[in-house]
């Protein structure tokens, strides 16, 4: 009787069972998500590296535009380098001063702000009325302005062109063979209209039904409701419209007649000569029309991916 062992007490159970705990945890692995195996870390280091090589593969042409720009004219031609032996701003110099690209910059900036400006307001109407307005052949309309994207300006040129002489002097009395006649042909575009009404497809009508219960009319749901909403898509616009209209060349070269009123891409001829071309001050003006744009991008890249991406989205 006295070598027979007593029951263990409540007490005591509970503390073999914490030391037992305790003793598994030190065995256990630490916690967290496991580590991947070694063939996907090597698959991802595949692929970023892939990645890096492409993106450096289209990188090269812009860091030898601006590499050419800080170049004296002698050694262009004097073989590849990826740097100047000799950095001068000679480039930026005959640019500014000597072709006085400082009102090609102007004159760039004035149409592509009026292109994209008009853009945002006029595809956002159009975009809201498509998505949200029921009227009598509201489908066969937005067919008919998908249509117009198949045909290229080249072929609409005379049309166009004897619209603006010809027919629309008569009424507004205005010479629209300059600046405002390029603004004019680009006032809205069919892919601004179709990103918008793609986008706003996708915003809930609950939204719109709660504005109808509070009395606001379609314009005011629009501008109060949609419209705040609708940033992503605004933004895809801008960028689109002002990245094509900065780079326009066609419509600018039909229209503008007067050397005070081109742009930077009908500028860039001039440094193209008979027998020789002007290479620094060419990539001079080259990086000063991709800047722009570069930083506009940048600036609001992940508002354009979202904008882009909801196109392909109908709610």
């Amino acid at each position: 009787m006295a070598d027979e062992k007593l029951p263990a007490t409540p007490s005591v159970l509970a503390a073999e069972t914490f030391a037992a705990a305790d003793e598994g945890a030190d065995k256990a692995p630490p916690p967290g998500i496991p580590g991947r195996e070694t063939g996907d870390r090597i698959r991802t280091a595949i692929v970023y590296t892939l990645m890096f090589g492409i993106a450096l593969l289209f990188a090269i042409p812009f860091l030898w535009s601006v590499s050419t720009s800080l170049r004296p004219t002698a050694e262009t031609v004097a073989g590849f380098s990826l740097l100047p032996h000799e950095w001068t701003t000679i480039g930026y110099h005959d640019m500014f001063h000597k072709y006085d690209f400082t009102r090609y910059t102007i004159n760039s900036a004035i149409i592509a702000g009026a292109v994209t400006i008009s853009n945002v307001f006029l595809a956002s109407l159009g975009g809201y009325a498509f998505a949200r307005l029921r009227f009598p052949g509201r489908e066969f309309l937005f067919l008919l302005v998908l249509g117009t994207l198949m045909i290229p300006d080249q072929l609409r040129l005379v049309p166009v062109y004897q619209m603006l002489v010809n027919i629309l002097p008569k009424w507004v009395h205005v010479d629209l063979v300059n600046q405002k006649g390029v603004i004019l042909i680009q006032l809205v575009s069919a892919t601004s209209i179709f990103l918008m009404r793609q986008y706003f497809l996708t915003i809930p009508r609950d939204l719109e039904e709660a504005a109808k219960l509070d009395g606001a009319g379609y314009f005011k749901t629009y501008r109060r409701v949609m419209l705040p909403l609708a940033g992503p898509a605004l933004a895809a616009v801008a960028i689109l419209m002002f990245q094509g209209t900065w780079n326009g060349l066609f419509w600018p070269a039909v229209l503008l007649q007067d050397r005070a009123e081109y742009t930077i891409p009908i500028a860039l001829t001039f440094f193209r000569q008979i027998y020789s071309t002007q290479w620094p001050p060419l990539m001079a003006a080259s990086v000063l029309a991709i800047v722009p744009v570069l930083v506009l991008f940048i600036a609001f890249q992940r508002y354009f991916v979202a904008g882009v991406a909801s196109a392909g989205v109908k709610g």
